[in-house]
């Protein structure tokens, strides 16, 4: 892909095939990722232009095929209308920042065990626990987006962990 296709410039599948491009020739024209991805390339462009919504099917083909797996949870937090009301958007870009927000989330662990005891012992949440179980379910939400995160982060880099690995390992055996 020798240049930007302006109209589609800021669309998040657009991008992800222009990115995908750069490391795989099969992605550099719509014809040829259409193909590749069994969708019609008149369809293809329309969700390049965002004309139309994608099906669930082609978001999760583009994400495999472009290995971009972050596609699917902007889909469902963005694009989804079932999804735009039940799943937030998760965001993997540094390791040690998800580690850092997942870490605070651990600490509070604990005590929100402790409230939810509380809270639950009789078996009812009364008007007087309302408050606390919504700010515990708020902080059990933030736990599971941190956790969501850094699996995100996990599967998206584990090839480039798996080749840091390898490659560690030749250089010790190089090095005896």
């Amino acid at each position: 892909m020798s240049k930007k296709a302006t109209k589609a410039l800021n669309n998040k599948y657009y991008v992800a095939r222009y990115n995908a491009s750069k490391t795989n020739d099969s992605f550099t024209s719509r014809e040829k990722s259409a193909e590749v991805l069994n969708i019609d390339r008149t369809r293809l462009s329309r969700i390049e232009l965002g004309t139309v919504v994608p099906y669930p099917e082609e978001v999760l083909a583009m994400s495999k095929a472009y290995d971009i797996p972050e596609l699917c949870n902007g889909y469902c937090s963005g694009d989804c209308p079932i999804g735009k009301e039940t799943v937030r958007p998760i965001n993997a870009d540094s390791l040690d920042r998800l580690i850092l927000q997942f870490l605070g989330s651990s600490k509070k662990m604990e005590d929100i065990s402790e409230q939810l005891i509380e809270i639950t012992a009789d078996g009812i949440v009364d008007d007087t626990e309302a408050a606390t179980f919504d700010a515990v379910l708020e902080e059990l939400e933030k736990m599971s987006v941190n956790i969501q995160s850094l699996m995100l982060w996990a599967q998206k880099n584990r090839d480039v962990m798996k080749n840091k690995g390898d490659m560690n390992s030749a250089d010790a055996v190089n090095n005896k």
